[in-house]
């Protein structure tokens, strides 16, 4: 049995993931990331919501939860809150995390609670029938979108780090390799941490946009992106034509549960009379 393996639920296959997907990557470098660490398995949970990217809860061997459409990151944040010792995950598409969860993923990054979040970001609503979502690119098609959608995309990673996140990475399924490094650091990081990928979805994304042939949709990502050291060199007109990847941000803060922590304890102490407000 490869170390890959002894992560999976194998009774649980053959996945229900379309050829070309982009979502084996993303699991199969989260695994490789949780290999590398050598977390102790029955101390990981791992939470999602509804969408295809949250199928990944059912094929892993951890503490799973596979929950209601965009409430992953609050079953997530009681999970923590019981069990702290517990290094807690949360799988979840671009419109799981971002249209009917967006409310608590900006509210998790305020927190700094230690999660560490991986956005499958495949600029549609894959599962659910290929509606548009809050990244589906401006002018791309959709089936609510027929003559193109006329809104403009969130940037997921600059949306997190704008509400508070201590550390925000963005990666694609075209640099897999890339993509190890970034979870581990995210794991590593003692608060709220983002990984958005861009995953592609040649069944539903791409027929609707020209780009079924997922070789294709591969060379889109590497076209869109670019490694946020060189992309930081641009001036702003040319900024606008990539998207950033590698780590966005990394810094200290509080983490929440700690600060919680401190805040019980205080008021312990004024309830015994110990400490004055």
């Amino acid at each position: 049995m490869s170390n890959i393996e002894r992560y999976l639920r194998k009774d649980k296959f053959p996945h229900i993931w379309c050829p070309g997907c982009g979502n084996g990557i993303v699991l199969h470098a989260f695994l490789r990331a949780i290999d590398k660490l050598n977390l102790d398995q029955n101390q990981v949970a791992a939470v999602s919501g509804i969408g295809c990217s949250s199928r990944a809860t059912g094929y892993v061997d951890f503490c799973t939860i596979h929950t209601t459409h965009g409430r992953a990151l609050a079953f997530a944040t009681g999970v923590k809150f019981a069990k702290p010792e517990l290094t807690v995950f949360v799988f979840s598409g671009d419109g799981d995390s971002t249209a009917i969860g967006g409310n608590h993923f900006i509210h998790a990054c305020r927190r700094n609670i230690d999660l560490t979040m991986i956005i499958f970001n495949n600029n549609i609503y894959g599962m659910t029938g290929g509606q548009y979502s809050p990244t589906t690119p401006y002018m791309k098609y959709a089936s609510t979108a027929p003559y193109g959608n006329a809104e403009q995309p969130f940037n997921i990673s600059g949306l997190a780090v704008a509400a508070g996140a201590s550390y925000v990475a963005r990666g694609t399924t075209y640099d897999a390799a890339q993509l190890d490094n970034l979870i581990i650091k995210g794991i590593e990081n003692k608060g709220f941490s983002l990984i958005e990928i861009f995953a592609p979805c040649p069944t539903v994304y791409g027929r609707k946009n020209k780009l079924a042939n997922p070789v294709d949709l591969m060379m889109w990502q590497k076209e869109l992106t670019m490694p946020v050291a060189k992309w930081n060199q641009l001036d702003d007109e040319e900024k606008a034509k990539y998207q950033p990847t590698g780590i966005l941000t990394d810094i200290d803060k509080p983490e929440f549960c700690d600060e919680y922590a401190k805040t019980c304890a205080k008021a312990q102490k004024i309830a015994k009379g110990e400490l004055i407000s």
